[in-house]
């Protein structure tokens, strides 16, 4: 019997806009990198990140939020000034481990394969577990690329009788997908972050996360069931969007699998 065959039903995802989703699991309550800022510039070393487009709803709109996913707070495109306001009300944020020292009590910092175990509300067996997995924002190894964008991680999530959720984070590393695939494989939903962001001041103008067709090899290396793409809208340094993202994954044979979730 195929991967296929086996899929949990796929659970709805609210998305936002940029890189924030929201979505239940376990009975908790998701939020991952909240940005809800409205248009304008965000200066940021050496490049200033331009944001194009509100969010699809606003802070008021999420009802309780019992854990942040945060994959890195150094870039407002990925925790502005109304996310950081919002973390304040949340209970639980993950994040890097650095972030986990900068953003207070209520974070935590999660290195390559560190998880935590955290209670369901759902009435099911066992715990929720968000292990933290490695994404490298930028081209080239780790140790050349966090100098200059900093530390970011990604989450799987899994738990008994629940499928198994990959939550990207700025990841641009296919190489980390592999690690990734080979400790969870196959997954059910894949948060992918996409947009092929890039600038000519950083990296030579190198990819910064994923560009539409490495998300489709993402997909094909991690048996996902269904992708999400968030990432790839509402900023002007995000070269590619949902055009292009439709036709990657139809020319990998993956049309699908795509799932642009409930927006606003």
């Amino acid at each position: 019997m195929s991967s296929q065959t086996l899929r949990a039903t796929p659970f709805p995802v609210r998305v936002f806009g940029g890189p924030t989703a929201l979505f239940d699991y376990g009975g908790l309550r998701f939020l991952t990198d909240p940005t809800f800022d409205g248009p304008g510039d965000h200066p940021a070393p050496a490049v200033v990140l331009t944001k194009t487009a509100a969010a699809d709803g606003s802070p008021a709109d999420l009802g309780r939020v019992d854990v942040v996913l945060l994959s890195h707070d150094e870039h407002a495109d990925n925790l502005d000034t109304s996310g950081r306001a919002l973390l304040a009300d949340v209970p639980l944020t993950l994040t890097t481990p650095g972030g986990g020292e900068r953003l207070g009590a209520a974070a935590t910092g999660l290195a390559d394969w560190q998880s935590v175990e955290l209670e369901r509300r759902d009435g099911g067996p066992g715990t929720v577990t968000v292990t933290g997995v490695p994404a490298i924002h930028g081209p080239g190894p780790r140790e050349e690329v966090e100098p200059i964008a900093g530390q970011v991680v990604g989450f799987v999530l899994t738990g008994e009788d629940l499928p198994t959720v990959y939550v990207s984070g700025d990841n641009a590393s296919l190489d980390a997908v592999k690690d990734i695939a080979e400790r969870f494989a196959p997954v059910d939903t894949a948060l992918l972050f996409a947009g092929a962001p890039r600038f000519p001041e950083v990296f030579d103008g190198g990819l910064i996360v994923l560009d539409s067709a490495q998300a489709a090899e993402a997909a094909k290396i991690l048996d996902a069931g269904r992708v999400v793409p968030v990432h790839y809208d509402s900023w002007a340094h995000f070269t590619e969007g949902a055009d292009e993202l439709v036709a990657a994954f139809a020319a990998a044979g993956l049309a699908d699998r795509v799932d642009f979730g409930v927006r606003g």
